[in-house]
């Protein structure tokens, strides 16, 4: 059978209706087409002998990843400008730990920054249309942004475990220490994001050949050692370190609570029972701390889980549609994170009033209760905990 090749009509492709000859084609010929069959002739020799066993997907569902991708990227891309913008326009922001914070919403803006436009282009021409040097440079991108993101968490959680654990005895994070960390973190990724380029394992597309990354389907010791040392560095330890540390963070406050709260009834005075009813300082605390470690499994665990099951076994559980939704999975990551620690602080909250009055507004009418209410039924007291959580530069 002859197969269609997508740089061949990419004009037609992009945007497929009834009347376009690759729609038709792919309706007429689907229950057969391979990997193979849709692929450029110069991507050929990068396609994994896995992938060539799936059969192409449907329209529809390049159609649905181009939309969904499109999506999460104009949504990262407008959150982590925001973010960026009012933090490094603050005066009161523009504190050392909050360096970190920027410096992760840089990452998560570049990610979708670089890849989001080419594989939107590319879904909608159901292909990689962008050739093997494109490839690999989009690879090393997705790869290097998106573990920079989770290396800066785990600066944010030392942070704050220095501040909140180790309270007074703790060390105060400088400027110098924070750029001193970011430089540290730029450089372990990018030593990880070059090992492909050098013969370390490759980039190659993926299962449904409009997005690249590293090779997790060959099981070959060079494929393999570099998909368990990367998965090891970028996935397990991050996710061991920031479980150990906002498990002492969240201890350390609810017992901090717990005596202030016991010191007040002996005293005979209700200051610190929160306003809000049903809803604990401790829950709060716990809600805010967890979620960040939370989202950002749910974000990664899929896309580390197929990388795993590709590198290690041999079957067909990895299939093309399976591996891009954990990819995209792990792309939306870069669009909740702003939420998590940015607009959560409240310092932010303030400057985001002042500076972008309506998307203050926007955020007030989507949440329970408008936000300068809810700081109001705030007490001082519990508005301070709960900042030493969300605020890193806060004192303890």
């Amino acid at each position: 059978m002859t197969g269609w090749n997508p740089s061949h009509s990419l004009g037609h492709s992009l945007w497929w209706g009834s009347d376009n000859e690759h729609f038709l084609w792919m309706r007429r010929h689907g229950a057969n087409v391979t990997t193979t069959d849709v692929l450029p002739a110069d991507m050929e020799p990068l396609i994994r002998e896995y992938w060539k066993q799936f059969r192409v997907l449907s329209p529809e569902w390049f159609f649905a990843l181009g939309i969904c991708i499109t999506a999460l990227g104009l949504i990262s891309l407008t959150g982590n400008s925001v973010v960026i913008y009012i933090f490094l326009t603050t005066k009161s922001l523009r504190t050392p730990s909050n360096l970190l914070v920027v410096n992760l919403a840089f990452s998560d803006f570049m990610m979708m920054f670089t890849m989001m436009p080419m594989m939107s282009v590319c879904c909608f021409s159901q292909s990689w249309i962008f050739g093997p040097l494109a490839c690999g440079i989009y690879g090393a991108f997705g790869s290097g942004f998106g573990s920079i993101s989770i290396i800066s968490m785990m600066a944010i959680a030392i942070d704050r475990y220095r501040v909140i654990v180790k309270g007074l005895s703790g060390e105060r994070l400088t400027y110098r220490e924070a750029v001193l960390w970011i430089c540290i973190i730029w450089i372990f990724v990018g030593l990880w994001t070059a090992a492909p380029f050098f013969g370390w394992n490759s980039y190659v597309p993926e299962g449904n050949l409009t997005s690249c990354s590293i090779d997790m389907v060959s099981h070959d010791w060079n494929s393999r050692s570099y998909v368990i040392a990367y998965g090891t560095s970028v996935y397990l330890l991050p996710l061991l370190f920031l479980s150990y540390t906002y498990f002492y963070i969240v201890k350390t406050v609810v017992e901090h609570e717990y005596l202030l709260r016991k010191q007040a009834r002996r005293m005979n005075v209700d200051r610190l029972k929160p306003k809000q009813p049903g809803i604990s300082v401790e829950a709060k605390i716990s809600l805010v701390a967890l979620m960040t470690v939370v989202l950002w499994f749910v974000a990664w665990t899929p896309y580390a889980a197929l990388a795993i099951l590709g590198s290690l076994t041999n079957g067909k559980l990895v299939t093309p549609l399976i591996s891009i939704w954990g990819a995209v999975f792990a792309k939306a990551g870069s669009c909740y994170n702003p939420i998590v620690y940015a607009i959560s602080h409240p310092k932010y909250q303030e400057a985001l009033r002042k500076r972008l009055p309506r998307l203050y507004k926007f955020f007030s009418c989507t949440s329970s209760k408008p936000l300068e209410k809810v700081e109001n039924q705030e007490n001082q007291h519990e508005s301070t905990t709960i900042e030493k959580i969300i605020s890193p530069e806060s004192s303890p």
